[in-house]
């Protein structure tokens, strides 16, 4: 497998988008999701295309992308979209608040199994429902990693204690969690027996690395195609997060009924280069995305030797999708939140554990989409911060 390699850094600054503008060059960024490697040719030649022939006016009503998107989700995961329906907007984000909006009432209770997308919290509340934290389950193998999944039994007690809805992340943003099939089936059982829609985000999906088997939630079960939405988006796997375009996924009369009912500017909001991107991404930019898993993977291993050799003190479980890793610095003593610390000492930018949740203290997300050399610098910094104050 060809390896995609990142952009040099000094193309790197040059961009403008979130990730490099938010911090002075001399810290180096691994906090937002945005990846360094270089826009896959297919989408590159789409833009080009529609910027030549003046292509930038509203999205078609005949929107391309959901046929692709189907097309895609049938090689990828055998995922039979043949009879589903689909609706467009900007992000992933909007997609769970409207469909949040129209299966909840003010004051409803949503499930957000922590750690987990620190936005989710505030998209509970601007759906005008609130937040019930379940954390995940924890098992700490025998090479001291620690393993986690669902805990299904308090998702039991919560959907049978009044909860409307269940906001699922699959995969796990930030812990790479891919959930098990066996899990999910017994989440949509449960849902259907008391009645809780599942908002299912699987924006990481395509990130699944080789040897992991992502499940999408509405393929499980007539239960969870009963009681569920997913939604998806191109935007993280082929970095397109600024062109905006995400696809609503319903597969039973009455979910597609939900999308149906939505207003007209939910879709409107979808942007066209979005589209063109996304259509592309999803038709072409099958090659390229292998070798991006693949760079991954051996970043993976790089970590793994780096923390070995210069941060002995700190822990991750290798992730199965996404291009995250979660470190746990507790035995640093750091404190709450030891990427404070990090950009303060170091000059790494990564994202606060805390912000996943109170399950997120002492942890950091580092983003590993980036040369090998940017994580050995990055890593070498940290190293040099003394362990305690």
């Amino acid at each position: 497998m060809n390896l995609v390699p990142a952009a040099p850094l000094d193309v790197l600054r040059t961009r403008t988008s979130e990730k490099w503008t938010e911090h002075p060059a001399d810290v180096i960024p691994m906090f937002v999701a945005e990846m360094d490697y270089p826009l896959a040719e297919p989408i590159r030649a789409a833009l080009h295309a529609a910027i030549d022939r003046g292509d930038t006016g509203y999205v078609s009503s005949s929107n391309p992308v959901f046929s692709a998107f189907r097309d895609f989700a049938g090689r990828r995961w055998s995922w039979d979209l043949a009879n589903a329906s689909f609706l467009s907007t900007a992000d992933v984000s909007m997609g769970i608040v409207e469909i949040l909006r129209a299966v909840t009432k003010p004051g409803d209770s949503v499930v957000l199994t922590e750690p987990v997308y620190a936005p989710f919290y505030d998209l509970v509340t601007e759906a005008g429902a609130s937040a019930l934290v379940i954390p995940l389950a924890e098992t700490i193998t025998p090479s001291g990693t620690i393993e986690r999944r669902l805990d299904l039994d308090a998702l039991e007690d919560a959907f049978r204690n009044g909860v409307r809805a269940f906001l699922l992340c699959n995969p796990h943003n930030p812990v790479g969690l891919v959930h098990p099939r066996e899990d999910l089936e017994t989440v949509a059982r449960l849902a259907a027996e008391y009645s809780v829609t599942v908002v299912s985000d699987e924006i990481h999906a395509p990130l699944t690395q080789p040897g992991a088997t992502f499940t999408p939630y509405l393929s499980v079960s007539d239960d969870a195609r009963a009681t569920g939405f997913a939604v998806h988006s191109a935007s993280k796997a082929w970095n397109i997060a600024g062109l905006k375009c995400a696809v609503m996924v319903a597969q039973a009369e009455h979910t597609a009924a939900v999308l149906e009912a939505m207003p007209l500017e939910v879709s409107w909001r979808t942007g066209q280069f979005g589209v063109l991107a996304s259509v592309a991404a999803y038709r072409d930019g099958g090659a390229w995305l292998d070798g991006v898993l693949a760079s991954l993977a051996a970043n993976f291993d790089l970590l793994d030797e780096l923390l070995a050799e210069h941060l002995p003190g700190v822990t991750w479980t290798r992730p199965n999708a996404s291009y995250l890793a979660w470190l746990d610095f507790r035995a640093l003593g750091w404190g709450d939140n030891p990427a404070e610390r990090i950009l303060a000492e170091a000059r790494v930018a990564l994202s606060a554990g805390i912000d996943f949740g109170a399950h997120g203290a002492g942890y950091a997300r580092m983003n590993l989409a980036c040369a090998p050399g940017v994580l050995t610098d990055a890593v070498r910094r940290i190293a040099r911060i003394p362990r305690q104050r």
